[in-house]
């Protein structure tokens, strides 16, 4: 049954990382006209980057028995969300409030397009995880039902 436990904190890990995923395209499709952020300027694009989870340490001598079969196998986490400092594009209108000296005004470097096929994949693995989740509880109840009749 430690394995199905590993195998549920992965999945749950997995799950975590694209929610976030998630909320930061969310939130870039959100400020996608954003002109002027209290930092100053325009929004910056955010990107998550994610690494995997370093293996916990297996304290009990039973843990310590399967380790080697968990170790490659931890799960992910965000490891940090970064701005992308790419610049935005500039377009002229002399009226706008955020105009520069020239007449043009930056807006964010966010491309919806790129935006939503982020979200998309996002999407599909947030669901990847949750099939994965629900076959994991499948088999424990299962093995549970195995276990009562025996």
């Amino acid at each position: 049954m430690s394995g199905i436990f590993s195998a549920f904190k992965i999945t749950a890990s997995g799950l975590t990382a694209q929610r976030l995923r998630m909320d930061v395209v969310a939130a870039n499709v959100a400020n996608a006209e954003t002109t002027r952020t209290a930092e100053g300027g325009p929004y910056q694009r955010k990107v998550v980057v994610f690494s995997t989870q370093e293996p916990q340490k297996q304290i009990t001598p039973l843990a310590a028995r399967f380790a080697s079969r968990t170790a490659a196998t931890s799960g992910v986490r965000v490891e940090a969300i970064l701005s992308d400092e790419s610049p935005g594009h500039r377009v002229y209108d002399p009226d706008h409030p955020d105009a520069d000296a020239e007449g043009f005004v930056t807006y964010p470097n966010v491309n919806v397009v790129t935006e939503m096929t982020d979200m998309l994949s996002a999407t599909r693995s947030y669901e990847a995880n949750v099939t994965v989740f629900n076959a994991l509880k499948a088999m424990a109840l299962k093995a549970l039902d195995i276990g009562r009749s025996s």
